[in-house]
C-alpha cells in the first residue's frame, strides 16, 4: 500500500543511496556530486518545501520537493527519486499525483510545473502519462560536459481540473503516453 508523509532526518541517509550512479543523479539533482551525501541533500531540503516522502508498505521509497510554491500562482516539483526496489511498481505515480494534489489543493496553484532531462525517458513517460505536456526545452551540459535537454513540462488544464476533482485517471484529451 502506497502513503506519504514529510520527510524526516531519519529517512536522508536512505534516500541518498537511491540514485544508482551519477547519470541517475543529475537527473534529479543536478548541482550534487555522485555519490550523493546527507549534507548535500538535507542543503536542498532545507532551501525546498513540502519535501515529502512516499512510503510502500510503510517504508520509504520516493522523495519529491517544490522548488518553487508561489500559493495562488506556481509550483514546480523537483528532486523527484524513487527508491530501486520500488521501481516498476506505481511508486514514482503515486509520489508525482501527490505533489500535483498538494500544489493544487494546498497551495491552489494555477500552475504546476515539473522539468525532466531528455535522457530520462522513464520520467518522461510518467509525466506525459499524468497530464504534463512540454513547453520549452533549455540545452544544458550533463556531468560529463555533453550537452542535454531539460524539457520544461506544464500540467495541462484537463489535467489539473480532474485532480482538483479527485480523479487519478487520465482525464479526456490528456496525452497519452
Amino acid at each position: 500500500m502506497l502513503s506519504h508523509r514529510a520527510v524526516r532526518p531519519d529517512d536522508v541517509a536512505r534516500i541518498c543511496a537511491w540514485p544508482q550512479d551519477a547519470e541517475e543523479l543529475y537527473f534529479l539533482f543536478p548541482k550534487a556530486t555522485f555519490p550523493l551525501t546527507p549534507g548535500q541533500l538535507q542543503r536542498a531540503i532545507d532551501q525546498r518545501y513540502d519535501s515529502t516522502v512516499a512510503l510502500l508498505d510503510g517504508q520509504a521509497c520516493g522523495f519529491a520537493n517544490f522548488y518553487v510554491r508561489e500559493p495562488s500562482g506556481g509550483c514546480a516539483i523537483g528532486n523527484v527519486v524513487v527508491a530501486p526496489e520500488a521501481r516498476g511498481r506505481g511508486a514514482g505515480r503515486y509520489l508525482v499525483e501527490t505533489m500535483i494534489r498538494k500544489a493544487l489543493l494546498e497551495h491552489e496553484a494555477r500552475e504546476v510545473r515539473i522539468s525532466c532531462f531528455n535522457r530520462n525517458v522513464a520520467g518522461l513517460l510518467l509525466y506525459a502519462k499524468l497530464g504534463f505536456a512540454p513547453f520549452a526545452v533549455e540545452q544544458r551540459l550533463d556531468q560529463t560536459g555533453a550537452r542535454v535537454a531539460l524539457v520544461h513540462l506544464r500540467l495541462g488544464h484537463a489535467a489539473a481540473d480532474a485532480y482538483r476533482r479527485g480523479c487519478s485517471e487520465r482525464p479526456a484529451g490528456a496525452p497519452y503516453s
